[in-house]
């Protein structure tokens, strides 16, 4: 079976080409989703696993993911984004801002158990850059959390249940294992994702903080729903949501290998 030929990497991601070509050529899988597959599944998982993926729909390893919205960066700025993703081994996330009317230009990305963030104003001047072990681990977390994007991915998670509306998936990612709360919000809908997530918020000290993603809207892409409206931050479920929340956008478009 052969699967979508992925866009190359955008002028923001060439520094990171490898990786990026890396996860666009993982073979596809050969296998097809069936309800049964999710048959031993706590009850929420199932309910949302056969709300997301058709039956018949190729069990796909990978996304290529467009999107835009708005960054917190000191204030809300507009961005544009592309995506490669495929959870439990790898992304990078490469985007364009803007600030003051000047580009920033960059990526996040995590492979082979390591993490790194790289922007430059203008592609030119740094403003950010970090490849620590924090930063490694913070990165792992986000990619356990965005699986939701590729939910044919579940069999390469552990499941427990969390309640009658609620899931946990954990996965192992190189060094790293991260656990994600996945809650419904009505006829197998994904409502929200959280996890304590390593990373500093508003300076704090490294550690273990909560973090979740909130899912205003959804959509299909060839058979698979997707989360395709969402918010996302820090101090999720807390009274301090409206202080760490700093990410806002809408997926546009997606295609599966």
């Amino acid at each position: 079976m052969d699967g979508p030929v992925f866009p190359p990497p955008p002028r923001s991601a060439r520094p990171v080409r490898r990786e990026w070509d890396a996860l666009s050529s993982l073979p596809p899988s050969t296998r097809r989703f069936a309800p049964a597959q999710v048959a031993d599944l706590p009850p929420a998982a199932r309910r949302w696993l056969t709300h997301a993926v058709e039956p018949g729909v190729p069990l796909a390893r990978v996304v290529a993911l467009t999107m835009h919205g708005h960054i917190k960066l000191g204030s809300w700025r507009p961005f544009r984004a592309t995506q490669i993703l495929a959870p439990g081994v790898g992304f990078v996330w490469a985007a364009t801002a803007r600030v003051a009317g000047l580009p920033v230009l960059g990526y996040d990305r995590y492979a082979d158990g390591r993490g790194e963030m790289n922007w430059k104003l203008g592609g030119l001047i740094p403003v950010m850059s970090a490849a620590t072990a924090d930063v490694g681990t913070s990165a792992a977390g986000r990619l356990a959390s965005e699986f939701v994007f590729v939910p044919s991915t579940f069999g390469t998670a552990t499941w427990h249940e969390a309640g009658p509306d609620a899931a946990l998936a954990t996965w192992r990612i190189g060094p790293h294992t991260e656990t994600v709360c996945l809650e419904l919000a009505g006829n197998g809908r994904l409502g929200a994702v959280h996890l304590d997530r390593w990373g500093n918020p508003n300076g704090k000290p490294f550690g273990r903080y909560p973090f979740g993603v909130d899912i205003e809207a959804e959509t299909s892409f060839c058979g698979i729903t997707i989360p395709s409206r969402f918010r996302a931050g820090w101090w999720w479920g807390t009274n301090r949501w409206s202080e760490g929340e700093f990410f806002r956008a809408e997926v546009t478009a997606a295609a599966f290998r």
